[in-house]
C-alpha cells in the first residue's frame, strides 16, 4: 500500500516560517493569539505552496465544536465503545467532537479512515490498530503532514506518535501467578496475531509467571490466531480436546475469554475443577455470568481519557514524545482458584 498524494501540510508551512505548527494553524484561524504580520506571512504562504483547507472542515469548524477523528477495530465490544466514551468526555472539556471510525479489524478500511479524515482536515487522530496491520504507509503519511496522533491500545511507530497501552505484561504474570498458586499447572495462553505488540506483552508475562514457578513450557498450548469469535471458539475446543488438555486458560481479550468459556461449557468440563479461566476484559457481563468470571480489568475509559489529554497537548504544539500506561486490575472471583482454601 504506498499513497504517493503529496497535500501541502501545516508542518510545512511552520517549517518554512520558522514557527510551531500550533502558530501556523492559529493564523489559519485569524485568530487572537497571532499578531497581523505574522498571519499576513503565513497566509502569503499558503497560497504560495497552494494550501487549501478543505471546504467541509471549514464549515465544521465556523458551526461546530473542532473535530478529532478516531480510529478503532471493532466499535461494538465493551472495550473500545468505553474507550470513545473516555474520549469524548475529555475531548467535551476543550470544545472538541470526535468522529469515529470502525476498522472491522482491516488494514484496508483503516487506511482509508485515516485517509478521510486527512481530507475533512481533523485537529488530530487516535487510533487503535486492526489486527492485520502490518503496513504502516498511512501512518507514515500522517507523520510527514505534521497531524498530531495518538495511539491507544496496539501501537506502533512509537518514536514518532504518543502512546497509551496498558502494563499487560505485569497484569498476564500476576493472573498466571494465580492460577498456578490456585492448582493451576497446564495453562494454556489464547491470544491474537504473534506481531501484535499487545499480544507480545501478555504473551510474555504468561510466559514469565511460567519460568518462575520452573513450569515447562508447551508451545501446543500456546495459540495466537486470528481475533474473532468463531476461531476463539474452535481453538479451545481443539484444546480441551486433546488427552493432555489444558487445566486453565489465559485468554487475550473478552472476544477471546467469551469463546473459552462458551467452549469449556459446550465440553460440559466444570469451571474452575476442570478448566481454570481467566481473561482480560473489563465487561460488566463477566459479574454475572454463572460462575462469575475472574478477569484482568482493563480501564479503558482511563484509557481513552489519557488519549485524548496526550492528542490536546500534540494540537496545542507539544511535540514531545510521550508514553503513558495504564496499570490493570486482576479482579477475582470464581472461574480461577481450583483450591478454594486459598
Amino acid at each position: 500500500m504506498n499513497n504517493t498524494r503529496h497535500r501541502t501540510s501545516l508542518k510545512d508551512l511552520a517549517a518554512r516560517l520558522g514557527v510551531s505548527i500550533a502558530t501556523v494553524s492559529r493564523a489559519l484561524r485569524n485568530s487572537p493569539e497571532i499578531g497581523h504580520e505574522m498571519q499576513e506571512k503565513v497566509k502569503a504562504l499558503a497560497k504560495e505552496l497552494n494550501y487549501r483547507p478543505n471546504p467541509f472542515a471549514r464549515s465544521l469548524r465556523r458551526e461546530a465544536p473542532r473535530i478529532i477523528g478516531v480510529v478503532v477495530p471493532n466499535l461494538v465490544t465493551h472495550f473500545y465503545s468505553a474507550v470513545l466514551d473516555g474520549i469524548e468526555e475529555e475531548a467535551a472539556k476543550s470544545g472538541y467532537s470526535i468522529i469515529s471510525a470502525n476498522s472491522h479489524e482491516d488494514c484496508l478500511l483503516e487506511a482509508k479512515a485515516v485517509d478521510t479524515f486527512i481530507d475533512m482536515h481533523v485537529e488530530g487522530i487516535i487510533a487503535c490498530l486492526a489486527q492485520n496491520t502490518t503496513d504502516y504507509s498511512h501512518f507514515e503519511e500522517i507523520a510527514d503532514m505534521g497531524i498530531p496522533l495518538v495511539f491507544f491500545g496496539r501501537t506502533c511507530m512509537t518514536d514518532k506518535f504518543s502512546t497509551v497501552t496498558a502494563n499487560g505484561d505485569e497484569a498476564a504474570q500476576l493472573a498466571t501467578d494465580h492460577l498456578i498458586k490456585t492448582g493451576s499447572r497446564r495453562i494454556a495462553f489464547i491470544g491474537g496475531p504473534n506481531h501484535l505488540d499487545m499480544v507480545k506483552r501478555r504473551k510474555h508475562g504468561y510466559l514469565e509467571a511460567l519460568r518462575e514457578h520452573r513450569i515447562p513450557i508447551d508451545r501446543e498450548v500456546v495459540v495466537c490466531d486470528k481475533i474473532d469469535y468463531d476461531t476463539a471458539l474452535e481453538n479451545t475446543l481443539n484444546l480441551l480436546s486433546r488427552d493432555d488438555r489444558p487445566d486453565a486458560i489465559l485468554a487475550f481479550n473478552d472476544i477471546i475469554t467469551f469463546a473459552a468459556y462458551a467452549a469449556i461449557r459446550q465440553l460440559k468440563l466444570r469451571i474452575p475443577d476442570d478448566v481454570a479461566l481467566i481473561g482480560f476484559s473489563d465487561d460488566v457481563h463477566t459479574e454475572y455470568v454463572t460462575p462469575r468470571m475472574s478477569v484482568i480489568a482493563d480501564r479503558s475509559g482511563d484509557m481513552g481519557r489519557e488519549s485524548c489529554r496526550l492528542l490536546l497537548k500534540a494540537i496545542d504544539g507539544d511535540t514531545k514524545i510521550r508514553k503513558v500506561i495504564v496499570p490493570q486490575k486482576l479482579v477475582i472471583r470464581e472461574t480461577s482458584a481450583k483450591k478454594k482454601d486459598i
